[in-house]
C-alpha cells in the first residue's frame, strides 16, 4: 500500500506515503511497547495473580498456532489468487484508466520500499530502549516536556473540545427547551395551566361551603334577587 501510494506520483500519493511511513514507525513502537511491558521487566501483578499464572492449555495453543501460521504465510500462498487478476475482485475496487497501482508499487525505488521496514525497526529499537534498557526514560521525558505530554495524554484535548463545542451547547439548548418551552409555555398554558386554574376555582368554590345555615340562606336570597333583577330588566 505504501509503495503504491509512492508510485502514484501525486501530491495526495506522497502525503499518503509519508503518513504510512510515520504510521509504521508509531505502530511498531506501541506494539513492541505493549510486548515489553507485558512480558519483560518486573511484573506489575500482585502475588495473588502471580500464584495463578500458568501456561495456556493445548486447546488454546493449537488454534493460536494455526492462526499465527496463517497470518504469517497466507499472504505468500494466496498472493496470486488475490492479485493475479481482476476476476476475484470484480468491480469492487475502481482503478482510474491509465493507472496501474500494482505496477507502480513494483517500480518504486529501493529506498521507498526499505524505508517502512527501517522505521519499523527503529520503532522497535526505541521501544526496547525506553521500556527495557532505560525504563525511567518515559518518566523523564514526561517531566521534561510536561505540556506536550499532557496534550498527547489527553488525546489532543479532543474530548474536552467536543464537549465545549457540542455537548454543553446541546445540553443548554435542551434544558431551555425543557424548562422554558415545554414547562413554562406548553405545560404552563396547556395541561398544567388549565389544571391549576381549575384547582384554584375549585378551592374558591369550596370556600363557600362553610356549613353555616345563614350563609346558605344569604346565598339563596342573593340568587333570588339576582334572578328577579334579570327578569325585570329583560321584561322592561
Amino acid at each position: 500500500i505504501i509503495e503504491a501510494a509512492f508510485g502514484a506520483h501525486t501530491a495526495v500519493g506522497h502525503y499518503a506515503f509519508w503518513a504510512g511511513v510515520i504510521a509504521a514507525l508509531l505502530t511498531a513502537f506501541y506494539s513492541w511497547r505493549l510486548i515489553f511491558l507485558t512480558f519483560h521487566g518486573e511484573s506489575r501483578a500482585d502475588e495473588t495473580t502471580l500464584a495463578h499464572v500458568h501456561e495456556s492449555p493445548r486447546v488454546m495453543l493449537i488454534p493460536l498456532l494455526v492462526l499465527a501460521l496463517g497470518a504469517a504465510f497466507s499472504g505468500f500462498l494466496g498472493y496470486e489468487s488475490f492479485t493475479g487478476g481482476a476476476a476475484f475482485w470484480g468491480e469492487s475496487i475502481f482503478v482510474m484508466p491509465g493507472t496501474d497501482p500494482i505496477a507502480a508499487a513494483h517500480h518504486a525505488p529501493s529506498w521507498a520500499k526499505a524505508l517502512p521496514v527501517a522505521v519499523a525497526l527503529l520503532g522497535i529499537l526505541a521501544a526496547w530502549h525506553a521500556y527495557v534498557r532505560d525504563p525511567e526514560l518515559p518518566a523523564r521525558i514526561a517531566r521534561r516536556f510536561g505540556r506536550v505530554y499532557r496534550f498527547l495524554l489527553n488525546k489532543w484535548y479532543f474530548d474536552e473540545l467536543y464537549d465545549r463545542l457540542f455537548v454543553r451547547p446541546a445540553h443548554r439548548l435542551g434544558r431551555n427547551l425543557w424548562k422554558e418551552g415545554d414547562g413554562a409555555i406548553i405545560d404552563g398554558l396547556g395541561p398544567d395551566g388549565v389544571a391549576a386554574a381549575a384547582r384554584h376555582l375549585a378551592r374558591r368554590a369550596a370556600a363557600l361551603q362553610s356549613g353555616y345555615l345563614y350563609h346558605y340562606a344569604f346565598a339563596m336570597l342573593a340568587g333570588v334577587a339576582g334572578v328577579l333583577t334579570w327578569y325585570l330588566l329583560t321584561r322592561g
